[in-house]
């Protein structure tokens, strides 16, 4: 099956011009494990082009081996735009985290309509950390928010304050989600914690990013099965 990975754009944020991106480990992970079980995946952002990326741990294996895979590189080198991408094309959609997400996730309205073609072919909606930051901007076809009645997963409040970067942010993810209707689970900061909620995945930190692919690659496999 096809899955895309949405990754954002921003590569740096506040006063101090502080550098981000899409978080490589929740790219990684998630790869690993999807690729694994043998799915194609594509990548897009909103300007396209190369992905900013940023935490590479030299102590993560899994992303010490993928930052060193040719193909991979040469796919976030070249990602597509989110205007670009024809959501019929794919079964599943996967939403990486990083604090640039905050910045251009919300307000995209091509990844929304992504995320509603995705969903409306019955297909997987996933995000993971500041991933979830996507579906703050994605509204039903009757006014209703996305997430409205949705339990879901994020990077919470407790842990932005703890990076101390609660400031900097244009709103606290799991506060937006909830005032939008979400029913937001959290285990304690910097633990993993995995929420599937009918076809929509979502996981709280890095720590929660195997967990969701799995999940993710589960729900695949009991579609293809059905």
């Amino acid at each position: 099956m096809k899955i895309l990975f949405g990754l954002t754009s921003t590569a740096s944020f506040g006063p101090s011009a502080a550098s981000t991106g899409a978080y490589f480990p929740e790219i990684a992970h998630a790869y690993d494990v999807l690729r694994a079980r043998g799915h194609e995946i594509a990548f897009a952002s909103p300007l396209g082009g190369s992905a900013p990326l940023y935490g590479l741990d030299a102590d993560d294996a899994v992303s010490v081996r993928l930052a060193a895979d040719a193909e991979l590189r040469s796919a976030l080198s070249a990602t597509a735009t989110a205007a670009s991408i024809d959501p019929s094309k794919y079964d599943a959609v996967y939403f990486a985290g990083g604090h640039g997400t905050m910045f251009d996730f919300p307000s995209n309205a091509e990844f929304a309509r992504i995320i509603k073609g995705v969903d409306a072919r019955g297909g997987v909606v996933a995000a993971v950390c500041h991933g979830p930051a996507v579906l703050v901007g994605v509204v039903r076809d009757d006014g209703t928010p996305f997430v409205s009645g949705k339990d879901v997963a994020a990077f919470t409040d407790d842990e932005e304050r703890a990076m101390g970067l609660a400031g900097e942010m244009p709103f606290l993810l799991e506060s937006k989600l909830v005032s939008l209707g979400a029913k937001h689970h959290k285990a304690e900061s910097f633990q993993p914690k995995v929420v599937v909620s009918g076809r929509l995945v979502t996981g709280q930190n890095p720590a929660s990013t195997h967990g969701l692919a799995v999940a993710v690659a589960d729900l695949l496999c009991a579609q293809h099965q059905d």
